[in-house]
């Protein structure tokens, strides 16, 4: 593997690739699937494992990372398990209040306002897959405003017929605010900014980190610091709010990874797109070949990357190993420090990523290093990804891909592909402009209300 400071990197795909050479090899075998339920869709995933009693850690842990993937890829309010159990029954306990996926579980609680649950399907009671398409945004007609809400800045247009007229970013700091006035009145200053440069506000589109139903704001970390308890009064319904606040427009309200993929959809002209946003942490979307999304989840911040048990480890869900460490501001911190960097500690995460990428715009070594890794992992981790998106297109955007330094993962990434999977070389994986490469999602995002009638 052609790593220059994350010697320790063992990609889920590699993991895997292992774990199945070595159950052919095996004795005997056993079909383990694994099906994830959620309102109005359903995933299936089948796979073989060695028999119960045969190097259960093993099988565990194998199990509980593709459930974990599946389950943050399409989400869900349940697992069913069929085939052992022996992993049904290691699933259970870590899936509840005290086990090692509580976080997981209560989010999904919080997502499907349902208990979560672990259950046990025998061979013929295993339902079928579901699936879903729906339409989302490309829309132009009138003046419209996009909104992007980043962990570290948020970004306005003003788009007047499918043309932005104006376009700013702003840095703030949504996660380590308490008072929820303090994101309220920054984004709406953000809105009335955008509004000043057009005649009118016809719609509103917001693309922001998180899960939305109808518009309301069901779990997101932008807003990590406030009191729970404060939700629903002052968060749930903030963007809705603030359309009121505007004249009481139309509003439609994404998850900004669907977003992402949204604006690459866009600008290619057709579907079957991921979208890979690195930023304070990774936000993926998909556009399916019927240009539609799946109404998945997408939220691969939370899927596994590395399956080294000693990986860094994500401070919000306490999980090791996944996606936000290795496509985020957090994974250029992070190999940084590897190579020996010493950063200010007074310093914020989006400071020290813009002081890597002024070191990398002086030609710098150890900056080249980072950005080559960060390809490297991409490389590795498209493979894992393609197991469940059908991907023919994908498009980087966020702050880490901004500058020289998004060139060199795009084209470590294509190499390494060339090289280490054949298969993948043809996909298309390519970075917008620069001013979209920060402003995409925004402008993209003006484009989700429906015309009017």
């Amino acid at each position: 593997m052609q790593l220059n400071l994350d010697k320790a990197f063992y990609p889920m795909i590699c993991a895997l690739t292992d774990f199945e050479r070595d159950v052919e090899r095996a004795d005997g075998k056993q079909k383990v699937t694994l099906v994830v339920e959620r309102s109005g869709g359903r995933y299936v995933y089948s796979y073989d494992s060695f028999i119960d009693g045969v190097d259960d850690d093993r099988s565990y842990r194998i199990a509980e990372r593709l459930a974990k993937t599946v389950l943050w890829t399409c989400g869900g309010y349940s697992i069913g398990v069929a085939g052992s159990k022996e992993i049904y029954r290691r699933l259970k306990a870590d899936y509840c209040e005290t086990g090692a996926r509580a976080f997981d579980a209560d989010f999904m609680s919080g997502v499907y306002e349902r208990p979560f649950e672990v259950v046990w399907f025998e061979e013929n009671e295993i339902p079928p897959a579901v699936n879903a398409s729906y339409r989302v945004g490309g829309f132009s007609k009138g003046c419209r405003i996009g909104f992007d809400a980043g962990g570290s800045d948020r970004k306005v247009s003003a788009v007047i017929d499918g043309e932005a007229v104006y376009s700013e970013e702003v840095i703030w700091h949504p996660k380590t605010q308490e008072d929820p006035h303090y994101h309220y009145n920054e984004i709406l200053t953000a809105m009335k900014t955008a509004a000043s440069k057009m005649p009118r506000v016809d719609c509103i589109g917001v693309s922001s980190a998180g899960v939305y139903v109808d518009n309301k704001i069901m779990v997101a970390s932008l807003f990590y610091k406030v009191d729970k308890k404060k939700w629903g009064d002052y968060i749930k319904n903030m963007y809705i709010d603030i359309a009121k606040e505007l004249g009481n427009v139309p509003l439609t309200v994404a998850n900004d990874g669907d977003v992402t993929a949204l604006a690459g959809s866009m600008e290619l002209g057709e579907g079957r797109v991921l979208g890979i946003a690195m930023g304070t942490s990774e936000a993926v979307g998909y556009i399916n070949a019927e240009g539609g999304i799946n109404g998945w989840l997408s939220e691969l911040a939370f899927v596994p990357v590395d399956f080294h048990p000693e990986a860094m480890q994500d401070e919000w869900s306490g999980d090791v190993g996944v996606g936000c460490k290795y496509f985020s501001q957090d994974a250029v911190i992070k190999l940084a420090q590897m190579g020996g960097y010493v950063f200010d500690e007074k310093s914020t995460p989006a400071e020290r990523l813009k002081e890597i990428q002024a070191l990398m715009e002086r030609g710098d070594a150890l900056a080249r290093k980072i950005y080559e890794d960060i390809g490297v992992y991409l490389a590795y981790t498209v493979p894992y990804y393609a197991k469940i998106y059908d991907i023919k297109h994908i498009l980087l955007l966020g702050r880490v891909t901004g500058g020289a330094g998004g060139n060199v993962i795009l084209d470590t990434c294509k190499r390494v592909l060339k090289e280490e999977f054949p298969q993948y070389a043809s996909l298309d994986i390519s970075l917008p402009d620069e001013k979209n490469r920060r402003l995409g999602q925004s402008i993209a995002a003006a484009t989700l209300p429906p015309d009017a009638e």
